[in-house]
Order: C-alpha cells, then structure tokens, then sequence
C-alpha cells in the first residue's frame, strides 16, 4: 500500500466541498490539514510568492500569470467556484445611468486589476459591446498577487484610505466592478445581466471560471497517485452537493475538455488585458497526469 500523503491545503467551505472538508469522503492515501482561511483570496498572494500550500483553490487568472512567471504549481481540471460575471459591474443610480457603450474615458474601479472577476468583466464588454480596454480609466486599490506583475500605465491607484464602495456612491467612480450588492442605489451598468450572463454561458463554452484547483507541481511528478486521489475527491464532494448539475450552464465543471473552451477565453482575456506576454495553450496549463484527469 502507498504511504499516505498529508497535504497543507487551501480549499474555502462551499457546498460543493462541504463533504471534502468534513472528512466525510475518506481516502487511504491523502490526509488534507486546512489552513483556517475565512476568505479564500486572501491566501492566494502567499501561495503564489511563497508556494505556501501543497494543494488550494486559486483564481484562474492568478494561475496563468503563475504558470506565466513559472510558479511551481500545475492545473488540476476541477472547478471551485464559478459564476456569470457581467451583472458586478456597477453603478450609482442617483447619479444617472452609464451604458456600457460609454465606457471610453470613465473612471471605473476594481479592487485590484488582476482580478479575475474584473478580467472576465472586460473581457464580456470588450466582445459584447466593443470596449477597448486601454480606453478606460481603471482606478484599483491593492497590487495583483504575483509579485513580478505591474499594472500597465492606463491603471492607477485610488488615493490612500479610498474605498472602492464609497468613491463608487461619492461620485468619484463612474463605475465599479464589485460583487457587493447590498447598496439599494447601486445597478447593473448592464440592464439584463442575468440574461446575457446565460447567452454567454450557452454560447461560450460554459459559466465563466473563477476558481479551479492547483498542487505542488513536484507532488503531482513524484505522486500521481495522490494527483488523482484528490481529484476524485474534489469531484465526489461536488457530486454530493448537487449531482443534477451538468453541461455548458453547470458552473462547476470538470475535466479539460469540459473547461477548454472557458480557459481559451481566459488566456486570450488574459492576453489582451497585459497579464501575461505570451499566448498559453490550454494543455500546458496541465502536466501529464492532470491532463488526463476526468
């Protein structure tokens, strides 16, 4: 029998991995130690700069700039956390509406510009309604997680002891990427955002990515054996919570080809947006055992 593995492990509590994070899904050869991490992207600037985890979730665009920049983390093709994007662009109603054609020359906020929610965000406008990113004014508030990485010059920071949420209901936003919604004054700049988040889904090869899984990559080579282990448990645990899930609309997809197309749309994004200098191909993204992984 192999020996059994502990892994330091960086996965948030969702229900898709309740199961996993319970032990209710047993192995005989992975042992996982959860570092108590209330809110998972907090902890991907270590696990980027410090390779601080054996096995976590991380943001998708975060992974490529680290397989850019040559992190020793490999893709595992099991998604976390996914979601429709466009509905987080924001703005403050009392202040008059902007349409996404009006973009050009706005100041629109984002926490940082690295962001995968923000990545997707323009990525959409960009197809959908011919934004040019490099026409914008995008104001951020922290650095990326890679360490390397500099924002490009048509990004700026927002003034020390600025909030993203009240520069956006002062005024001194046109408008914002941000998930929270809570403000009664604050609207989708896209009217119909649920509506066009399912076209996109049905038409573009699936619900937008915004966590997948990653392990130490010299783990992966030495063990394949546990590579494949806590893929099946990672897909067990997500199959518990909700096993009727399934094609382009399931946000939590599994296996390459089930994200190709979703991770193609990444890079290319990725790209365009001056996150990374060189086109990735998808297959790189993966070693030789997680590629396989179905």
């Amino acid at each position: 029998m192999p020996d059994k593995m502990k892994l330091f492990t960086m996965i948030g509590e969702y229900p898709n991995t309740s199961a996993l994070r319970s032990g209710a899904i047993k192995s005989d050869l992975v042992e996982y130690e959860f570092d108590d991490v209330k809110v998972p992207n907090t902890a991907f600037k270590p696990l980027v700069r410090e390779a601080k985890y054996d096995c976590a979730e991380l943001a998708i665009n975060t992974f490529l700039q680290a397989r850019f920049y040559k992190k020793p983390y490999v893709l595992l093709p099991a998604t976390i956390v996914g979601r429709g994007q466009i509905h987080n662009l924001l703005y403050n109603s009392e202040r008059g509406p902007i349409k996404p054609t009006e973009l050009h020359g706005k100041r629109v906020g984002v926490r940082a510009y690295t962001q995968t929610t923000g990545m997707w965000v323009r990525g959409m406008l960009a197809e959908l309604y011919g934004m040019d990113v490099e026409k914008v004014n995008w104001v951020t508030f922290e650095d990326g997680h890679i360490a390397e990485y500099k924002d490009p010059p048509f990004v700026s920071r927002a003034p020390a002891g600025k909030q993203l949420m009240q520069m956006l209901l002062d005024g001194e936003l046109d408008a914002a990427i941000i998930t929270d919604r809570s403000d009664p004054r604050l609207k989708p700049v896209i009217p119909d955002a649920e509506e066009v988040n399912r076209k996109w889904a049905e038409t573009r090869g699936g619900v937008p990515i915004n966590h997948m899984l990653v392990m130490r990559e010299s783990i992966v080579t030495s063990r394949p054996d546990v590579a494949r282990e806590v893929f099946r448990m990672v897909k067990q645990s997500r199959q518990s919570a909700d096993p009727a899930k399934d094609g382009k609309l399931d946000p939590l997809r599994f296996g390459i080809e089930n994200v190709r197309k979703s991770l193609e749309l990444a890079i290319e994004m990725s790209l365009v947006q001056k996150f990374i200098s060189r086109r990735l191909t998808v297959d790189e993204l993966f070693d030789d055992t997680t590629r396989m992984l179905a």
